[in-house]
């Protein structure tokens, strides 16, 4: 018998350290060049894969699954536009920071927190190149399943 959640482990990607090392790098060259706090990589069941940079005393975990939930209510949204998804979300906050959430091929999404040191442009700019290298890592791993 087939349960949810064995194929919740079908549908998740198997890292390894090389594929983990190459994330991270992209990840961390990220957050350099557009001066963001912090930068996550989440799988869209909302785990957490890794990041780079920090914000403190931020549970990053119950981000990274809210950020998976925003993303579900956004894709109802934009299919009621004629969407099928949306590739971007950014949130703006009032005083402390901002968040952007750039869709990462059909695997993960790639989350950027900045505040007033850098400017949403820098932060577009950049996470969509740093967006197309994740695609790429991602895609460049072939489809293999966890196993037990």
């Amino acid at each position: 018998m087939i349960t949810d959640s064995d194929n919740i482990r079908e549908k998740r990607l198997s890292l390894y350290k090389d594929d983990l090392d190459q994330i991270n790098s992209t990840l961390k060259e990220f957050i350099s060049i557009a001066d963001a706090n912090c930068a996550l990589l989440i799988d869209k069941d909302g785990y957490m894969v890794t990041r780079a940079g920090s914000l403190a005393d931020i549970d990053m975990q119950g981000v990274a699954t809210l950020v998976a939930g925003s993303f579900a209510t956004a894709r109802t949204m934009a299919r009621l536009l004629g969407e099928n998804e949306f590739c971007l979300l950014f949130h703006e906050g009032k005083k402390k920071g901002n968040i952007q959430i750039n869709l990462v091929g059909d695997h993960c999404f790639l989350v950027s927190a900045f505040d007033a040191r850098t400017t949403v442009g820098m932060v577009r700019l950049y996470a969509k190149e740093a967006t197309e290298k994740l695609v790429r890592i991602l895609d460049s791993i072939p489809n293999r399943m966890v196993t037990q």
